[in-house]
């Protein structure tokens, strides 16, 4: 899972440096395509199709722009200045998978989407450090959701993290909305991928776009999406999409 999990974390860096205005968001997924197949992986999103899905899911990695919150089809949108884009990959290799998310700017942002962006990843840090064994999966609920709360921002409903391991999702699911010391204990050796997915407006209704994949905010706020697959280990949570 760590070898699968670096090259989830060259996608991430791949795309981020290769996304600047004028480039269709299509040209990413290109990029993931090319990183993936460098390193002998597959993507576990390409073809993926869960039950509520209308249509496999067609391309390598997710690409969610502005009031998009998680799904996004990287298609002929063209990026511009300003974008607030989030990438979503997955990358499976020798039979095991990682999955995890990154959210920045294109060309220049604002401090408002800075604001959202450094508290969603502050969310996601403090959600990671929440998994260690004895405590309960109401701990890392509970980090993101007290965490958006406080920044006043909406969290996507209906989605969030999930267990990860031979496949992408797995049981059991990591919510992003709990109370602290409930839920089931965090054991040794679990693994899983930790997805704070929080809304600038505030609100947390969401809305399916009419491809049947793309989830974007009700009141069309702005959002940002940071995830990564971690394992619970005696020493501390152990991070497996990072470089």
């Amino acid at each position: 899972m760590r070898e699968a999990g670096r090259v989830v974390a060259r996608i991430l860096a791949g795309t981020r440096e290769a996304a600047e205005p004028g480039l269709p968001v299509a040209e990413l997924d290109a990029v993931a395509g090319r990183i993936l197949k460098e390193n002998g992986a597959t993507s576990p999103f390409l073809h993926y199709k869960p039950s509520w899905a209308p249509v496999p899911y067609p391309a390598n990695i997710c690409v969610s722009v502005n009031d998009v919150v998680v799904h996004g089809i990287p298609g002929n949108q063209v990026l511009k200045d300003g974008d607030l884009v989030s990438v979503d990959c997955g990358a499976t290799l020798g039979g095991y998978c990682g999955d995890a998310a990154v959210s920045f700017f294109v060309g220049t942002g604002d401090e408002a989407g800075q604001r959202l962006l450094d508290v969603t990843r502050t969310a996601l840090e403090r959600a990671i450090a929440a998994a260690v064994p004895g405590n309960r999966m109401g701990d890392i609920a509970n980090a993101v959701e007290r965490t958006a709360r406080k920044a006043g921002y909406g969290i996507m409903q209906g989605c969030g993290g999930h267990g990860i391991g031979t496949q992408m999702h797995e049981d059991p699911p990591v919510p992003n909305v709990g109370r602290a010391g409930k839920g089931m204990p965090l054991r040794e050796g679990l693994t899983i991928a930790i997805e704070p997915m929080l809304h600038e407006g505030g609100s947390d209704e969401a809305r399916t776009l009419a491809d049947g994949w793309s989830i974007a905010t009700a009141d069309g706020s702005r959002a940002a999406h940071f995830e990564h697959s971690i394992a619970i280990t005696a020493d501390g949570p152990l991070v497996l999409t990072a470089l």
